[in-house]
């Protein structure tokens, strides 16, 4: 910033401070919210505008936009706006970072084309209109969304990003504002989802729960908390987010649809719920429609028998004649080409492709072969002698548009084109090619997805004249092809029309006939003279009739809109071709010339006049240029269609004959496909206007847009085809397409063919009224099917922009389509979103907009997203294109700044909620298992009494079995074997830095031993916290009770310190034992912020221990006595301590030392946490207790030498190695293909056992580096080791039951796993003795069918076990065992059971940017958090895609995205997810996301 610069929130608070005395503030509004919003963009600067002209200027500043007026649509949409305005409803506003989206000035300053249009999506065609009095009405205080809650969201946005201590003034005065606003019942949430299933999180165990913040034992860390409040489950919620969800779950409980049917059919409607035809739903009640014919095509004498033979006659007989006029930048004429010139000019080109090109015996083009034109809009002349120049040497022509970069917008299927009709020529023009991008040696670029061309230059000084006996070959004119016009399908494809010599020669007789064109008029034609009418009119009907056309491109009409007027008052014109748009744009530059006459007009044709909306174009047009002497008979509305050509179109009129009348249509009819006028709601009205006659010489029908061509009813809403000699042939190279589109045979009610006459489709929906006038009211394109009902994309277009956007979007920027989503098709909204709009205005707009369409249409849009300014893809011609913005939707590259979706209103299909059935008894489901031939879902390990045959071990075993407690195998040890290793400790770089043998880990054991009863003043049964692991056998040795404790992180203490204290005073350690470094961090000025430092119990520093000898070594009076305290916190986030007892440790060691074959000479590698469950066992006791060697690898010094783990197991040739999922993460994602480079060799290794407390991550252990196939998965529970998913431990037992009933389930059915293993923990370890919990989790019967009464032990895991063709140990068939994940984390949604990682393994893979995803509820909403790993423009991509994908995935709506940044999911030290920290964080607004999504 330079010295006096102010940023925009102290200028805000400066003003507010000087303004404050002169401002009343109003009655019971905080005055926080009389601020102007806070994250409003200044208006940028006045700059000139990138073009020169004022009309430019004027249009894109937002000037009244005539070419949307319709006043009764605008009324419409009024009222339907007015509606809403009682109800008051709060939508809960998007939460969005400041800096997130942020448009540039240079963007601010030049705003998009708003001007520009689309020659096939017509994007600024349709004529909605916005009015004073809707915009009035909208700003009302009392509109439909309630201020308070929407200006406190928004101008708090920035306090998002504040860190949690920061916040303290912003969320006061959040807390005031959501304080004002009504929020029902808050302590209840409501159950939006009608389940009768309360929320799962509600039934946690009632174990000790850690909150984020630090919180211990009800005391606060002296963090503000006014903003807070106690959510139903009691979790501290910051207001605003809560308050947020609220909102949405009272938006949600509105009924905006009819209650779901009881219904269910076979097949794929098992899972959709069909939606009823609704019975009042209006119905056709016509006769069948019969064929409608045009008049005659007369037969005039002097008509040539083919376009060409036209050309030349006028060119040697009339060569002085003009036929062609190209005007400047300007608008000024600048070149007329006569009849004579084309003539010659065509002869030359025709002759130098034929015959100059190749070789004479091996020429490149011979007639037959296709050529690409490539001629940019501004160039007619050139277009047109290239065009017939083709066209006397008989090849055939190819328009398309200029390509401007490699990757032009569906430059791609253009290329598809180029490639079906075989092309390898392009003809163009010197200063086009000059203008096309090159690469760095000059060469043109290989477009996305071309042929390779060879470009030909069509300027005359590089043509050859042809010799004077050379004649070109014109012939009377037959079927075959003339040129080829491309078409764009709705899903982007790019097609060839290719239509004959003998259509293009009717086709212009049939255009003289009806627009009665007659030699030497004057015609003015502003279309796109490549294509359509443009082409039609203004390059082949022209010629046959010796016209003269003045083309007006679209680079001259945005720079001089009334060009086009000027040109037909200065030439007397007798005809113009427009489009809605330039009437639109002469009448916004009308008042810059008002000497301009129109009476030489006796035919304006409108060619989007099939266009719905253009009737009010037309009519605006007409009621400022009558004065000016426009005929009202001249309006000429025609419908034009690639494949049909000229479908139909209004004959000039008689002056002074009555104007044809209008059609008022009801909306609701037109979405079931039937013409009703409307009657009851003016609301839902559309206006439409005739398009006239069907052609001369033509027959039209209306069928039935989806299924057989049945011919439609005369009330009924159809598909428009015609037959006649002048339409095209076929779709070129695409003969399964051209028979659907092309051969259409109507049949009748029955089945039969009517006639033997084959029709070609029009792609447009329309009708027959009276007096044979046809009118179209849409275009196959343009159709949304909703749960069976048709919608128009031009009429939602309209819809939206009646509703006041003046300030939000640019009006000719909107696209609307479909997609599919969970069986059916779902409204996708996106517009261009003004730089200067602020927030609020534009959410306010986004939220009228939807009531708008849901009012007028009866129809939900799934979303509507605002982009930034220029950001759409464009159509050669400027307007949008619509299939590739589509496709940038679905692939998640459209960056959208502001996103609406509304999936809870939209998606009426879902399955019905599942209902509880009454419960069947856990007896009669055994009962039926068995006369079903099931067998009851157990599984066992080996016989823990097995012993091995060695003799050596057998000795060493025998006496290990006899010594049943860990300090007397470690005593027998040491004097066995007392210089044999038992532990080698590695740091970052792979070397040793502690090892311990028998005898060194027995005299240090001693040693701390003597500590404890010395300093510590200890007695047997006293609980010790331990920070270095090795210290548990010292405490085992002084009979104290060891809790091992996970240091904490100097970097975090405030994070990590907090845990630390509540296991050591829930555990009621009486000392601590740590390292002097660790003793000082406990006692630091920084641990003090975090808790209390003086209420440490004892500390001992182990780095000094005395050498003091133990009087004796305690041994427990009986086995059961407690060993240690295991400590850990679940992956919900719970923090559990368990018993372990001496014979418990003993089980669990012998049976891991059987299952792995551990001995003396073994070497394992352990890369785990050593602080709870196997990783602790693993460390310290398994090898006291095998004598096997562990080489122990701390998973932290990964983080600085990722490649530590796999280079040890390579180094020492490791057999066995142990491991857990953040470690396999961390090598997968950080080495990829490295480790072979490095020579790592893994081949020794027998088995990798993964440690986990989750489902086994197959995607992630398939990713091995080289191991063999030998991947083994260990899931763990405090009561229960698993090996693999599908080798049991020796010694358990495993049943499946059932977790409501208690009752054991069949084979392969899921339920809860549960053990019985003399391993197990015998219990809690807790402050307040709840004996029923812990009889319920580790000693429980079955309900029923255990005659033998065992006492068992619930792992909290749902899985199953099947029994499989492989042989067991004893010789049964194996049972195989597998885990699907914890009960305690299921998500209960609709009456089904969701497991998180299932819904967030579909999200993952949604988008590349998604890092992690994790997934949790909230008052029965789920909530989906992505981590982005891309940059912050791409956050709003997201939302649409985990919406669609969970939805198509797992039948669920999502209520709520969040998009954070990477590493914010908290993760525990396996790699597994703490899905309930996040919730509690994302409550308490701790996460600074970059966007919240509230779905609606």
């Amino acid at each position: 910033m330079t010295e006096g610069d102010i940023t925009q929130k102290g200028y805000e608070k400066k003003r507010a401070k000087l303004l404050a005395p002169y401002i009343p503030q109003t009655h019971g509004v905080d005055p926080a919210l009389q601020k102007e919003p806070r994250n409003q963009t200044p208006a940028p600067a006045a700059t000139s505008a990138p073009s020169s002209s004022k009309y430019h200027r004027a249009r894109s500043g937002g000037a009244r936009d005539e070419r949307y007026r319709s006043d009764i649509h605008t009324e419409a949409v009024q009222a339907a706006l007015a509606k809403h305005k009682e109800q008051k409803m709060a939508l809960p506003m998007p939460t969005k970072r400041r800096s997130t989206f942020v448009q540039s000035p240079a963007d601010a300053c030049t705003p998009p084309d708003t001007s520009s249009a689309s020659e096939d999506e017509g994007s600024l065609r349709r004529q909605a209109a916005l009015s004073a009095a809707l915009h009035q009405s909208l700003q009302n205080a009392e509109s439909w969304i309630n201020r308070s809650i929407q200006g406190s969201s928004t101008s708090s946005s920035a306090s998002s990003t504040l860190s949690h201590g920061e916040g303290k003034g912003t969320s006061g005065t959040l807390a005031d504002v959501f304080a004002n606003t009504r929020i029902e019942n808050f302590s209840v949430p409501p159950d939006v989802t009608a389940t009768t299933s309360s929320s799962s999180s509600s039934a946690r165990p009632a174990t000790i729960d850690i909150p984020p913040s630090g919180i211990v034992k009800g005391t606060h860390k002296g963090s503000n908390r006014s903003s807070l409040m106690d959510t139903a489950d009691g979790v501290p919620v910051s207001s605003r987010v809560s308050t947020k969800i609220q909102q949405l779950l009272n938006t949600l409980k509105r009924p905006k649809r009819p209650p779901l049917k009881e219904f269910f059919v076979d097949d794929f409607e098992e899972i959709v719920e069909v939606p009823q035809p609704d019975p009042n739903q209006p119905k056709p009640e016509g006769r069948q429609m019969t064929p409608v014919k045009g008049e005659p095509l007369g037969v005039v004498c002097n008509w040539p028998p083919a376009l060409e033979a036209a050309l030349q006659r006028w060119g040697t007989t009339q060569a002085k004649c003009p036929c062609l006029t190209a005007l400047d930048v300007t608008g000024k004429p600048v070149y007329t080409l006569t009849y004579g010139k084309l003539w010659s000019r065509s002869l030359k080109l025709a002759y130098t492709l034929l015959n100059k090109l190749g070789t004479k015996n091996e020429p490149v083009l011979k007639p037959g072969d296709r050529v690409a034109l490539v001629f940019p809009n501004n160039d007619p002349v050139m277009f047109m002698v290239a065009f017939y120049g083709c066209l006397l040497a008989e090849v055939i022509p190819v328009p398309i548009e200029v390509p401007l970069t490699r990757k032009d917008a569906g430059g791609q299927q253009i290329g598809f084109l180029l490639g079906s009709c075989g092309i390898t020529l392009a003809l163009t023009t010197e200063v086009c090619l000059k203008g096309l991008p090159k690469t760095q040696n000059g060469e043109i670029v290989q477009f996305k997805g071309w042929p390779r061309l060879k470009w030909v230059v069509t300027d005359s000084k590089y043509l050859s004249k042809s010799p004077k006996d050379w004649q070109p070959n014109i012939s009377t004119a037959g079927t075959e092809p003339a040129y080829i016009e491309y078409k764009t399908s709705k899903e982007g494809s790019v097609m060839g029309v290719t239509v004959s010599r003998i259509a293009m020669l009717s086709h212009c007789q049939a255009l003289s006939q009806a627009c009665n064109y007659s030699e030497g008029e004057t015609i003015v034609n502003v279309l796109d003279f490549k294509k359509d009418a443009g082409l039609w009119h203004g390059m082949l009907t022209n010629v046959m009739n010796k016209l003269h056309t003045l083309s007006v491109p679209y680079s001259v009409m945005k720079t001089c809109p009334l060009s086009w007027v000027q040109r037909v008052h200065t030439h007397k014109a007798k005809v113009a071709l427009v489009k809605c748009r330039d009437l639109h744009w002469a009448m916004m530059a009308h008042r810059d010339q008002r000497d301009v006459s129109l009476s030489s007009l006796r035919m304006l044709i409108v060619t989007d006049g099939a266009n719905p909306w253009s009737v009010s174009s037309c009519d605006a047009f007409l009621s400022l240029f009558q004065s000016h002497g426009l005929k009202p008979e001249a309006i000429c509305p025609c419908a034009t269609s690639p494949e049909a050509m000229t479908v139909a179109i209004r004959r000039p009129g008689v002056p002074g004959a009555p104007l044809p009348g209008r059609a008022i249509l009801s909306m609701s009819g037109l979405s079931y496909g039937v013409i009703r006028v409307n009657t009851e709601d003016k609301n839902s009205a559309l206006t439409v206007q005739d398009v006239g006659h069907v052609m001369p010489g033509g027959m039209m029908c209306i069928v039935k847009p989806d299924g057989s061509p049945q011919l439609c009813k005369t009330d009924e809403i159809g598909e428009i085809c015609v037959s006649s000699r002048t339409g095209g042939m076929l779709y070129y190279g695409l003969t399964g397409v051209t028979k659907n589109t092309f051969e259409v045979i109507p049949v009748n009610l029955a089945g039969s063919p009517v006639g033997d006459v084959p029709f070609v489709r029009s792609g447009l929906l329309g009708f027959v009224g009276p007096g044979s006038l046809v009118f179209v009211v849409g275009k196959i394109d343009g159709l949304l099917t909703v749960s069976g009902r048709r919608h128009n994309a031009d009429d939602i277009v309209a819809t939206g922009l009646a509703v006041e956007s003046i300030k939000t979007v640019y009006r000719g920027r909107i696209a609307v389509f479909s997609v599919s989503v969970f069986y059916d098709e779902r409204i996708v909204v996106v517009a261009e979103q003004r730089p200067d709009a602020s927030e609020e205005d534009s959410f306010q707009w986004m939220s009228r907009v939807l009531q708008a369409i849901d009012s007028i249409h009866q129809v939900g849009v799934y979303c509507l997203a605002l982009v930034p300014a220029n950001s759409l893809p464009k159509t050669p011609l400027g307007g949008i294109h619509i299939s590739q913005t589509k496709q940038h939707f679905l692939e998640g590259s459209l960056h959208p700044c502001n996103i609406l979706m509304c999936p809870h209103t939209c998606v009426t299909n879902l399955p019905k909620p599942r209902q509880k059935q009454p419960g069947v008894g856990p007896a009669s489901v055994m009962v039926g298992n068995l006369v079903a031939g099931k067998r009851i879902a157990q599984a066992a390990g080996r016989d823990l009494g097995q012993i091995e045959d060695n003799d050596l071990v057998r000795k060493v075993n025998l006496y290990s079995q006899m010594l049943i407690f860990l300090t007397e195998v470690l005593q027998w040890r040491a004097q066995a074997t007392p210089d044999h290793m038992l532990f080698l400790l590695l740091n970052a770089k792979g070397t040793p830095v502690c090892t311990a043998t028998c005898l060194q880990l027995h005299k240090r054991a001693e040693r701390i031993a003597s500590v404890l009863y010395d300093k510590g003043h200890l007695n047997a049964g006293d609980n010790v916290a331990l920070r270095s692991l090795l210290h548990s056998h010292g405490c085992l040795y002084a009979g104290c009770i060891p809790v091992t404790v996970r240091p904490p992180h100097a970097q975090n203490l405030t994070a990590t310190l907090p845990t630390v204290r509540m296991i050591v005073d829930v555990s009621k350690a009486a000392c601590i034992l740590t390292t002097q470094t660790l003793m000082r961090l406990l006692k630091s000025r920084e641990a003090a912020a975090a808790v209390d430092v003086k209420t440490w119990p004892t500390i001992i520093d182990t780095d000094d221990l005395p050498r003091k000898r133990l009087p004796q070594i305690y041994k427990p009076p009986t086995p059961e006595m407690l060993a240690y305290l295991d400590f850990s916190v679940s992956t919900t986030g719970m923090l559990t301590g368990v018993k372990m007892s001496h014979s418990a440790v003993n089980a669990l060691c012998r049976a891991i030392k059987l299952q792995c074959e551990l001995y003396s000479s073994r070497q394992i590698a352990i890369c785990l946490d050593p602080y709870c469950g196997l990783g602790f066992t693993l460390w310290c006791l398994c090898s006291v207790y095998s004598g096997h060697q562990s080489i122990l690898i701390p998973p932290m010094e990964l983080e600085s030498n990722l490649f530590l783990w796999l280079s040890t197991v390579s180094q020492y040739k490791i057999r066995d190695t142990f491991c857990s999922y953040s470690v396999m993460e961390l090598c997968t994602k950080g080495l990829g293909n490295q480790v072979e480079a490095r020579g790592t060799n893994l081949s020794c290794v027998r088995t990798c056992v993964v440690v986990a407390e989750e489902r086994p991550r197959i995607s992630l252990t398939h990713t091995t580096f080289g191991f063999p196939d030998s991947l083994k998965l260990w899931s763990e529970d405090h009561s229960l080791v698993l090996w693999r998913s599908s080798k049991i431990l020796p010694g358990v037992k495993v049943i499946i039951v059932n977790p409501e009933t208690k009752g054991p389930v069949g084979d392969s059915h899921l339920g809860e796993i549960w053990v019985n293993s003399p391993h197990t923990a015998s219990g809690y370890y807790t402050i307040y003795d709840n004996e029923s919990l812990q009889a319920d989790h580790f000693n429980t019967r079955l309900s029923f069918g255990d005659a033998a009464q065992t006492l068992w032990a619930r792992t909290g895991y749902l899985g199953f076990v099947r029994r499989t063709e492989l042989t067991a140990a004893s010789g049964d068939r194996h049972d195989a065992l597998y885990v699907v994940g914890a009960l305690d984390e299921t998500l209960e949604l609709r009456g089904l059971r969701y497991h998180p990682i299932d819904i967030e393994t579909s999200v993952s893979r949604t988008h590349r940017s998604i890092a992690e995803c994790a997934v949790f509820t909230w008052t029965n909403l789920l909530v989906v958090v992505v981590e982005l790993c891309g940059c912050e423009q791409e956050a709003l991509d997201l939302v649409p895609l985990v919406t669609n994908v969970v939805l198509e995935e797992h039948y669920l709506i999502v209520g709520v995205v969040v998009v954070v940044d990477p590493g914010v999911i908290p993760i525990n030290s396996r790699g597994e997810k703490q899905r309930m920290h996040l919730r509690d964080s994302f409550l308490a607004d701790q996460l600074d996301p970059i966007y919240v999504a509230y779905n609606m």
